[in-house]
């Protein structure tokens, strides 16, 4: 009977390296590194403009692609970086994904109500009933970070996952 203990104990953490604490689970994301310094291409149905604060939102089957990275919402807003005191713009600071909210980086994609991705720092953070489907199964939480520069992603707030006795998970 300790041997099936143990067996089960170990087992997630021969699954997903880092599942010990089930507040925090560390996962290797996406088949390879992205490079967040690639242009972003976006498609969308509309396109809203606001000149007073520098943003633009986006609505409608909004995709992001930049690279092997692809981003899908409702909804995703863009905030610009300003250059200097003349309100000049000097690229984009964040996406800020809202409703519906896919992220497909090679074999590994990501679901989330909200997401947003800090272009400088390479990070998309993901919060709201967060979904995490890998090739060895399928991860839940409240929150996933992903950094994309690094292939890793960490999930936080309750993660949870179902074992499979014969190998894997589900």
């Amino acid at each position: 009977m300790s041997y099936l203990r143990a067996l089960i104990f170990c087992l997630p953490l021969a699954v997903f390296p880092g599942l010990a604490a089930a507040q925090t689970a560390s996962v290797a994301f996406g088949a390879v590194k992205a490079d967040p310094s690639q242009p972003v291409e976006v498609t969308a149905d509309n396109l809203a403009v606001n000149q007073a604060d520098g943003s633009a939102e986006f609505t409608g089957n909004v995709l992001i692609v930049q690279g092997i990275m692809r981003l899908s919402a409702d909804n995703v807003l863009v905030i610009y970086k300003t250059a200097d005191d003349s309100g000049a713009k000097a690229g984009i600071e964040r996406l800020e994904a809202t409703g519906n909210v896919v992220l497909v980086s090679g074999p590994d994609a990501a679901e989330a109500e909200r997401a947003e991705y800090t272009i400088d720092k390479g990070t998309i953070v993901m919060t709201g009933n967060v979904l995490l489907n890998q090739e060895g199964g399928t991860l839940a939480s409240n929150r996933l970070e992903v950094n994309l520069t690094s292939g890793t992603a960490r999930m936080a707030g309750r993660v949870k996952t179902i074992l499979n006795p014969n190998g894997g998970s589900n």
